[in-house]
């Protein structure tokens, strides 16, 4: 075996081993999560009989809500769903310590997420994983590039074991998170997500997350339902984008309270909307799965606008805790209203409501996080049925040309943004590789080596085509779809990302 092979199988051991643990420890924080609300739910019925019990409530969920504080004050990168740190840390525009991340995650999120606040266990579980990875690429003293895979494989593991979607979990690594298709990223993402996924369907069995009831095809005929459905996901993304971004100013403008201390108003008015729906709390896992028990489209429709503002209040709390599976419960919603709507009229068989809740899942996540590949595969493996890929696909890419024409960008990246990495530049003398692929549209298109202005202090190293391995020289022309494999200095990676950005056009 070639010592380039060895190394390689080297590193899938390693994936392999990253996804184990995190199959472990994301089946401990999914256990504990349901434990707790659990707990509070048992809380909340005894509070029916004697009201007094809602007091013990008030008081539990204001110290998780101080302690959960606490921990996102000592270590503020641990607050939210994660997700934009990660996708910071594979650019290289942030460096964190490992083992403080993933104790704080890991508690904090029980903390939040067990009291029942509308937010979810996907976006902990994924920062979880990463910070795994990164843990047993120190372990290993990899070089910064190999590490680099870890976090990317430990991403993608924490996502199959929050949902069992191993396909899901690795394809959102590679469209939303790592944005690269090299080979060397999606075999150790899938090595680990599937390791990942093995472990925690041995501890929760192989039902699938949303255990919905038989699906029934979805007629060719009532296609165009399809279309109305994914414009108005496509809106309601836009909406929803707008909204959380835009939801910490009601926070600053809080005064009386320290910003690490604003998730204790959520927990307070958690109080009232726990006791008057006690099994709609937590990220909706419950609500898609007993969808029937809403049967009035003015009761979907409060049900909406409740879970669409107080996800968003609890998201922008800085509580840590995730948008994902509140963002699948709004678009289940939206597809039962539209149903049901369409079911009353006369225009659409009662049976396929069930349909459309599905396919509006899958809509509503493409337009919010812009990967729509992801959406179509998540669904498909939380619900357990490839059968109805056609009308996901269909529901999703409408959804997503909507949000694009309105302007929507992918809420992650959005988020990201709006974070202050620390500062980058400064020579490390370590080496590090970048891998950036040539898209269509992209300026590189046709153009030789020497005619590019490559960043400074930066060589090109290889470029892969297809199963091909070219060694560039000056006059090599580049191609749509090829991996440009970069050898830089680790310091500068942040700077080098964002600079082949801009000469690309994207």
């Amino acid at each position: 075996m070639k010592k380039k092979q060895f190394a390689s199988l080297g590193l899938t051991v390693q994936a392999l081993i990253v996804g184990a643990i995190t199959g472990v420890v994301v089946s401990l924080f999914r256990w504990l999560i349901m434990l707790s609300q659990r707990g509070y739910r048992k809380l909340i019925m005894r509070s029916h009989q004697q009201l007094w019990w809602l007091l013990v409530v008030l008081v539990l969920l204001v110290t998780a809500g101080v302690l959960a504080g606490l921990l996102v004050k000592q270590e503020p990168h641990v607050s939210g769903s994660g997700i934009p740190e990660v996708e910071l840390q594979l650019q290289g525009k942030l460096q964190l310590h490992w083992w403080p991340i993933l104790r704080n995650k890991f508690i904090g999120g029980v903390l939040s997420i067990g009291s029942g606040l509308f937010l979810g266990r996907e976006g902990p579980s994924i920062q979880l994983g990463a910070s795994i990875g990164d843990g047993v690429g120190q372990l290993f003293k990899d070089s910064q590039t190999n590490r680099r895979l870890m976090l990317a494989s430990g991403a993608a593991s924490g996502l199959a074991a929050a949902f069992n979607a191993p396909l899901g979990g690795t394809m959102f690594i590679l469209e939303e998170v790592f944005h690269n298709f090299s080979p060397r990223v999606w075999i150790n993402a899938l090595a680990g997500a599937l390791m990942a996924n093995f472990v925690t369907s041995n501890l929760f069995g192989l039902k699938p997350v949303l255990n919905l009831p038989e699906v029934r095809s979805f007629p060719l005929h009532l296609y165009w339902h399809l279309l109305i459905l994914g414009v108005l996901l496509g809106v309601l993304s836009w909406v929803y984008q707008w909204a959380l971004l835009h939801g910490t100013l009601i926070y600053e403008k809080i005064k009386f309270l320290p910003r690490w201390l604003d998730g204790i108003l959520p927990m307070i008015l958690l109080v009232p909307i726990a006791y008057f729906a006690p099994n709609d709390l937590g990220g909706g896992n419950n609500l898609i799965v007993g969808w029937q028990n809403k049967d009035t489209l003015w009761l979907l429709a409060a049900l909406f606008l409740l879970r669409f503002v107080f996800s968003i209040f609890s998201y922008d709390s800085g509580l840590p805790g995730g948008i994902f599976l509140p963002i699948l419960t709004l678009g289940a919603i939206v597809g039962a209203l539209y149903g049901m709507a369409m079911w009353k009229l006369g225009l659409l068989p009662q049976n396929l409501i069930v349909n459309l809740i599905i396919f509006a899942m899958t809509g509503y996540f493409a337009g919010i996080v812009r990967s729509p590949f992801t959406g179509i595969l998540l669904l498909a493996e939380m619900v357990g049925s490839l059968f109805f890929l056609m009308p996901l696909a269909v529901v999703a890419l409408v959804a997503f040309l909507v949000d694009d024409l309105l302007g929507g960008k992918p809420i992650y990246e959005s988020l990201a943004a709006k974070q202050h990495p620390q500062d980058q530049g400064c020579l490390t003398g370590q080496a590090d590789q970048l891998t950036v692929t040539v898209y269509a549209n992209s300026k590189f298109v046709g153009k030789t080596v020497s005619q590019i202005n490559w960043p400074d202090r930066t060589l090109l190293k290889l470029i892969q085509r297809g199963s091909e391995k070219i060694i560039p020289h000056g006059s090599t022309p580049l191609q749509a779809g090829d991996l440009l494999v970069l050898e830089l200095d680790s310091g500068q990676r942040a700077q080098v990302f964002d600079a082949l950005r801009h000469l690309q056009g994207s």
